[in-house]
């Protein structure tokens, strides 16, 4: 199944997404946050809920990030292509490069960064009108998305706390990012998290084999296999459930493939009209602008 939030009629609303793309029926729950009222019910067992309307066309209607505000930071994971990480390794990450088998990264990106598809993502700005960052970078990213909750999940069972899949764009401050020994201000300026455009349930996208791609501008730059992650799907499940319970609703970004501006010679960054264009097999297509 695939579920999207989304306005109309001035109103936020959750739907179920038919089969072939075209066409939405609402459901009967509470949309003010999205998705997240309706992962929560369906993990706890619950029956999906009954259609709250008549069907509307998909190009009726404007999405929004399926989980537009979340109740906690995102869980993302740094370095999890080894090709990325070798992109990366003449760089100021050099050691995190060097330490692909042993822990994963893991830092967060503030809920409020969260927007979603067609949304631009804003360069942001000092109030004399100079550039916070110069160096701002692309990460398009396969996210998981935590149905059941749960605290030390083993790998053995981690798939079964999984209610979905949708995607990110891990915009980046490079220079912000680069300049703090922690990673979490360089990653949750305002926009800096395109979400979308569904939540897609696993048995209709296995998220532990599928291609992760961006174009930028029209042009190929990223074109990843999540099969080719460093710590895969399960390993990132357990690690960032040891002793940290996780809830329904809790999204984990699993990380982005070679091909981002910092790793061109000389790096190509983000400047205002670039229009980014994510796709992901089995979840669909997620377009944003910069500016």
């Amino acid at each position: 199944m695939k579920f999207a939030t989304y306005e109309w009629g001035g109103q936020r609303r959750a739907g179920l997404l038919s089969a072939d793309g075209t066409e939405l029926a609402p459901l009967e729950i509470d949309a003010s946050r999205g998705l997240l009222a309706l992962v929560a019910h369906l993990a706890g067992g619950g029956a999906l809920p009954p259609v709250a309307g008549a069907r509307l066309p998909l190009s009726a209607v404007a999405l929004q990030a399926p989980l537009p505000r979340q109740r906690r930071n995102l869980f993302c994971v740094g370095r999890n292509y080894r090709q990325h990480a070798k992109e990366l390794a003449g760089s100021v990450f050099k050691a995190s490069a060097e330490k692909e088998d042993g822990w994963p990264i893991v830092f967060t990106k503030l809920p409020e960064c969260v927007v979603g598809p067609g949304a631009p993502v804003e360069l942001p700005r000092l109030p004399g009108g100079g550039l916070v960052s110069e160096q701002i970078d692309y990460e398009a990213e396969l996210a998981v998305v935590i149905g059941r909750g749960g605290k030390n999940i083993p790998k053995s069972r981690a798939l079964d706390h999984v209610f979905g899949y949708t995607i990110v764009n891990d915009v980046t401050a490079r220079d912000v990012q680069m300049r703090h020994s922690q990673w979490d201000l360089g990653k949750s300026f305002d926009t800096f998290c395109p979400m979308g455009p569904v939540i897609v349930t696993p048995d209709e996208c296995d998220g532990t084999d599928t291609r992760v791609r961006l174009w930028m501008n029209g042009e190929l730059r990223q074109d990843g296999q999540t099969r080719d992650l460093i710590f895969d799907i399960p390993t990132l499940i357990e690690t960032c459930s040891r002793g940290i319970t996780l809830q329904p609703g809790d999204v984990i970004a699993t990380g982005t493939p070679a091909g981002v501006g910092m790793g061109m010679t000389p790096p190509r960054w983000l400047a205002s009209g670039d229009a980014m264009r994510i796709e992901i097999d089995g979840i669909g297509v997620l377009e944003n602008t910069v500016r």
